[in-house]
């Protein structure tokens, strides 16, 4: 196609159960016989409409058993060195999932005929790529061609908030990968510079998330860094008639801080989002936004919504980080949920930078989709036991 990537193609196939024997018995009553043609039109039904695979529990647990451990193990490696990396894999994941789904288009270098994602000057910041490609490497010499690169990636980002002294988050997995990444779509989806917190709950809602599950999911700045350039309009110029400007909804002394490690025109440097526990999940970035010290614009805007201020203050004034954690778990699992691939209609990329190479059955043409030709099956059985009565 004009992206320069290519379509799926799947070969069909029609489950055994829709090879229904007709019964033509001349001497089964007429109610009989009806009674038992909608008993058997509901069970294809009900079959037809479940035919849609969605992400589970354990999903490489027959396939590539190993699979989970060979994610923490190779996580809790890569965070022993660079911390660091715990919050550029959640955001690295939370970006994938709100470009169009969880399904590692993110992950997708750039091609002569297309600009990918990664490469949109909105995603310059991101990090973490060699990070999945090294785990996919090592579950390629385990389970070729088994776990995807969408499937890494969330385990990852999953795994870098239990290494970080964040809750465990049990992951539905069985993500296939998609074959289309494009910069266009990156603007469209990603939060405008000065975007109030009207319009963050806006775009949340677009993926069925709520105003709380923008609030507990900003909670992932509790570790991880953000460049100057990321915050720097609140420090500079924040008015057009003063350059010396700042953010009056900033902490005073904050600004001062941020000023002294970000000077004008600094657009490389690394900043903590949770300054003096950044490595660590908790509910220091709750306490911070609470105190006009939430480093981004987006996280200061939290306080200008009723809901979303009342789950902040809940939280920085919590004793404990139980429910933050619990709410943080469910919160997490309904993002990795978005645009999921799943029942052949992706892949499982061998390298996630690239799709797989065309081969000989997805070049083959068919006319309608493995569900579709499902679904008209179901409808022919149907139709066909009818008329036998």
């Amino acid at each position: 196609n004009g992206s320069g990537r290519r379509l799926f193609h799947k070969p069909i196939y029609i489950p055994h159960i829709l090879k229904l024997t007709i019964i033509t018995k001349v001497d089964m009553a007429p109610r009989s016989a009806a009674v038992a043609v909608v008993a058997v039109a509901a069970t294809l039904l009900a079959l037809c409409g479940s035919t849609e695979a969605h992400a589970q529990l354990g999903a490489y647990n027959k396939t590539c058993p190993q699979a989970e451990d060979i994610v923490f193990k190779e996580m809790t490696a890569v965070l022993a060195k660079s911390p660091g990396l715990a919050g550029s894999l959640l955001r690295l994941f939370s970006v994938d999932c709100l470009l169009g789904g969880c399904e590692g288009s993110i992950l997708l270098d750039s091609t002569a005929n297309n600009t990918a994602e990664k490469d949109s000057p909105l995603n310059k910041g991101l990090r973490g790529y060699d990070v999945v490609d090294s785990i996919k490497a090592k579950l390629e010499a385990a389970c070729p061609g088994v776990v995807s690169c969408a499937d890494v990636l969330a385990l990852a980002a999953r795994d870098s908030v239990r290494i970080s002294k964040g809750p465990y988050i049990p992951m539905p997995t069985g993500r296939q990968d998609g074959n289309r990444s494009s910069a266009a779509d990156v603007a469209p989806n990603t939060p405008k510079p000065g975007a109030n917190v009207t319009d963050l709950i806006a775009l949340f809602a677009r993926f069925n998330l709520t105003a709380k599950d923008l609030a507990v999911l900003s909670g992932a700045h509790t570790i991880g860094k953000a460049h100057c350039s990321a915050f720097s309009p609140r420090l500079y110029n924040f008015t057009t008639t003063n350059s010396n400007a700042s953010d009056p909804t900033l902490d005073a002394n904050y600004t001062g801080t941020l000023r002294g490690q970000c000077r004008a025109g600094d657009l490389a440097t690394l900043v903590d989002l949770d300054p003096g526990s950044g490595t660590t999940f908790d509910l220091g970035y709750y306490r911070d936004v609470a105190a006009s010290r939430g480093l981004l614009s987006t996280d200061a805007a939290l306080l200008l919504d009723g809901d979303t201020r009342a789950y902040v203050m809940r939280q920085a004034n919590a004793t404990a980080p139980d429910e933050f954690f619990a709410d943080f778990a469910a919160s997490f699992v309904n993002m990795s949920k978005i645009g999921v691939l799943t029942h052949h209609k992706g892949e499982v990329r061998r390298q996630c930078s690239a799709v797989n190479p065309p081969s000989a059955s997805s070049l083959a043409p068919v006319t309608m989709s493995a569900h579709a030709v499902l679904l008209a099956s179901c409808f022919v059985s149907i139709v066909t036991m009818a008329l036998v009565l």
